[in-house]
């Protein structure tokens, strides 16, 4: 079962998050057709990223869709994993080149020191006006060294976006996605001082730096085999914490023939009539969860004929 806990250290301004995506990652890997199956190191890292995805949903509690995207200038064009307030989450992944078996990030999707990873809150209703916040990280630190884990990017991005200090665990292999994050809290007050800390913010880094570093004890084989309550215990038993009831993750895609009809009639008529006229009909596969679509000319005709309720043009996979 896939589930996501949350949990507080006593006494200290530090919480933390550990999911394991079970049953719902390998949804997604049985959706992919076999002859268009993921290389491993792509497998990974989209289960890396639906790991970390959902747990950045489950952070800040966002009404919405948070879509973490890596463009990237290497074999992989293009790696999403998306996830909504339930925790229904979903993965992609756009691959043009060869990849080597022993692939990390760099190799994959920063062979140029091109890549760039994006991060999206999408409001479930959106206001009038409104856009959806976007912020944008490169794959590469201050000094400009390339990062070899999706786990240090978000890190970064963390640090710069939110101000948060933050350790994150990431490990996946074609049965498990899981994370762990330890995340440090902003005590009142804090930064009032002109550039100098206080002692209490001295104690609250104190406190994180400490259990970052029993976090990143933490191996990817141990994330990936132990359940939670032994991977808990094995690394803070000594740290007083509060649990919470555990959420459910699950794999789930919002494409539709309604959304999929709103990308046709964004392409055009003479656009979709030429695929028509090419194949007899138009067919469309959601690259998230395979579902395929079909349209005939009556479909086609119907779209685009005057006066007919036509659904705004956007993309059929938001």
């Amino acid at each position: 079962m896939s589930e996501l806990h949350k949990f507080l250290f006593e006494g200290q301004p530090v919480r933390g998050m550990l999911v394991r995506l079970t049953d719902s990652w390998q949804e997604v890997l049985r959706r992919r057709p076999d002859d268009q199956a993921y290389p491993q190191p792509v497998r990974q890292l989209l289960g890396e990223m639906s790991a970390a995805a959902t747990l950045m949903q489950a952070s800040i509690r966002f009404n919405g869709a948070l879509i973490l995207q890596i463009h990237g200038d290497g074999p992989v064009k293009l790696a999403v994993a998306e996830a909504r307030a339930d925790l229904g989450f979903r993965a992609t992944a756009s691959v043009v080149g060869d990849v080597p078996a022993d692939a990390r990030l760099a190799a994959l999707l920063n062979l140029h020191g091109q890549g760039r990873c994006v991060i999206t809150l999408d409001p479930r209703e959106r206001l009038p006006g409104q856009q959806p916040y976007q912020g944008v990280v490169p794959l590469h630190g201050d000094q400009r060294e390339p990062l070899q884990a999706l786990s240090e990017v978000l890190e970064h991005y963390m640090l710069q976006s939110e101000q948060l200090d933050t350790r994150l665990i990431l490990a996946a292999n074609d049965q498990v996605a899981a994370g762990l994050l330890i995340q440090r809290l902003p005590v009142q007050g804090e930064g009032n001082l002109g550039g100098r800390r206080n002692e209490d913010e001295i104690g609250v880094s104190e406190a994180f730096n400490r259990i970052a570093h029993l976090a990143a004890t933490l191996t990817s084989e141990e994330l990936l085999s132990l359940d939670v309550d032994t991977v808990l215990r094995r690394l803070f038993w000594q740290e007083p914490m509060v649990r919470f009831e555990p959420l459910q993750a699950h794999f789930a895609c919002s494409c539709s023939r309604e959304r999929v009809l709103s990308m046709l009639s964004g392409l055009g008529q003479a656009e979709s009539e030429a695929i028509l006229a090419e194949r007899g009909d138009v067919e469309i596969s959601c690259e998230f969860c395979g579902q395929q679509y079909r349209f005939d000319a009556v479909d086609v005709g119907e779209l685009f004929t005057p006066g007919r309720d036509q659904p705004p043009a956007s993309s059929a996979l938001q």
